[in-house]
C-alpha cells in the first residue's frame, strides 16, 4: 500500500511539474510573440501617431486605437464584426494599411478591452449613437472634416445607419460582409451551406443542417449549427478560424489574459442582439427600408464564398442604391472574413477604388 501510494504520489508531482513547465513555455512564447508585434508595429515616422487608450464615450471608457504613418493620410474607421469581435488585437493584418489611411480600431461598447463598461440592454440605437460619438472623436482629434467608414458584418449595420443619418462625416462607406436584411439573410445563408455540403458530400454536415431545420428559425442554436458550419467552408480558415484567433488574441500586444476572456465573453454576449428565440433588434433590421439613395460615394466588397451574409443579397442591394459614386468588388477565393483573409487585396481595392 505505501509503495502505490508512493507512486500515485509521484504521479501527480510529474503531471503537476509538466504542467506548470508547459504554462511556462506557453507564456514565453506568448512574451515572445508581443514582443515581436510590438516591434513590427512601432511607427518611426514623425508625422505618425499611434494612439491606444480609453476614451469615455456614451458615458463608459471605450477603447480605440489610432494607428497610422502620416496624419495626413484619410482616416479610417474601422466597425467590426459581431456584435462582440473586436479587430484590434489582430494588428498584424493592418500594418500595411497605416502606411497608407490613419486606421481607427474601435472595441465597441461590450466588446474586448471594452467589455467590462458595458451595462445596458442590447440596444442597436445606443450604438449608433456610439458610433457617432467616436466619429467625432476621431474627427476632432486628427483635424478631418469627413471620415471613411469601413463597416464589417454586424459593423455593415451600423456603417449603412451613419452614412443614412449624419453623410456630413462621412467621405465614403465601405461595406464587406454586407448585411441587408437578416431575415432573408438566414434564409439565403441556410440554402448556401446546405448546397454546399450536399456538393462536397459531407453528410455530417447536411444531416446536421437538416435536421436542425430550414429557417425561419426559433432557436439561436438553429443559426449557431449554420455559421457553424458557413466557417468550416470558409477560405482561409486557418487564418480567421477558432484556433487561429485564439492564438492572435492571445499574442495580441495590448491585450491581457483577462481581456482575452472578455473578448470571448463579449462574442457571446452579441447573442443578446439576436435573441435566444430570435426575437432580438438585430433580426429586425432591414437596411432597404431606411432608403437606397445615398449621399456619399458607397463601396461594397464581397467575398464571392461567404455563406454567412450571402453575396447575392448585397450586390441586389447595391444594384438598387443610388450614390455619387458607387463600385462592387467580388473576391474570388474569399469568404466572409475576406477583410483579414485577404486584407492586402483588400487594400489594393481601396487605393485603387476608394482613396
Amino acid at each position: 500500500m505505501f509503495v502505490l501510494k508512493k507512486l500515485v504520489t509521484r504521479g501527480i508531482l510529474f503531471v503537476l511539474g509538466f504542467a506548470l513547465l508547459a504554462a511556462i513555455v506557453a507564456l514565453g512564447w506568448r512574451s515572445w510573440r508581443q514582443h515581436q508585434l510590438s516591434q513590427a508595429m512601432i511607427i518611426h515616422s514623425v508625422t505618425g501617431i499611434d494612439e491606444r487608450q480609453f476614451v469615455r464615450i456614451g458615458g463608459v471608457e471605450q477603447w480605440i486605437t489610432i494607428r497610422g504613418h502620416n496624419r495626413e493620410n484619410p482616416v479610417i474607421l474601422v466597425l467590426h464584426g459581431g456584435p462582440g469581435a473586436p479587430t484590434s488585437p489582430l494588428p498584424a493584418h493592418f500594418l500595411p494599411w497605416e502606411r497608407e489611411f490613419t486606421v481607427v480600431q474601435w472595441d465597441q461598447r461590450g466588446a474586448g478591452k471594452s467589455y467590462r463598461s458595458n451595462h445596458a440592454a442590447p440596444s442597436i440605437d445606443l450604438m449608433i449613437q456610439d458610433a457617432l460619438a467616436v466619429s467625432d472623436y476621431v474627427r476632432n482629434r486628427l483635424h478631418k472634416s469627413k471620415i471613411i467608414l469601413l463597416g464589417h458584418s454586424w459593423g455593415s449595420v451600423l456603417g449603412v445607419h451613419l452614412a443614412k443619418s449624419r453623410p456630413d462625416l462621412f467621405a465614403a462607406y465601405v461595406g464587406t460582409g454586407q448585411i441587408v436584411n437578416m431575415q432573408r439573410n438566414e434564409e439565403a445563408a441556410y440554402a448556401g451551406v446546405l448546397a454546399k455540403a450536399r456538393a462536397l458530400g459531407d453528410h455530417t454536415a447536411a444531416d446536421a443542417l437538416e435536421k436542425s431545420g430550414a429557417p425561419p428559425y426559433h432557436d439561436i442554436r438553429q443559426m449557431g449549427l449554420e455559421r457553424r458550419w458557413a466557417m468550416q467552408y470558409e477560405p482561409g480558415l486557418r487564418y480567421t478560424g477558432p484556433q487561429g484567433l485564439f492564438a492572435e488574441l492571445l499574442t495580441a500586444p495590448d491585450y491581457s489574459l483577462t481581456d482575452v476572456l472578455n473578448y470571448f465573453k463579449g462574442v457571446l454576449g452579441g447573442d443578446d442582439y439576436y435573441g435566444q428565440s430570435l426575437d432580438g433588434p438585430m433580426m429586425r433590421e432591414d437596411l432597404p427600408a431606411l432608403g437606397s439613395d445615398f449621399s456619399i460615394p458607397i463601396f461594397i466588397v464581397q467575398g464571392a464564398e461567404d455563406d454567412v451574409t450571402p453575396t447575392s443579397l448585397a450586390k441586389t442591394y447595391f444594384d438598387q442604391i443610388t450614390a455619387p459614386r458607387k463600385s462592387f468588388l467580388l473576391m474570388p477565393h474569399a469568404g466572409h472574413m475576406a477583410l483579414l483573409t485577404r486584407s492586402d487585396d483588400f487594400l489594393k481595392f481601396l487605393l485603387t477604388t476608394v482613396r
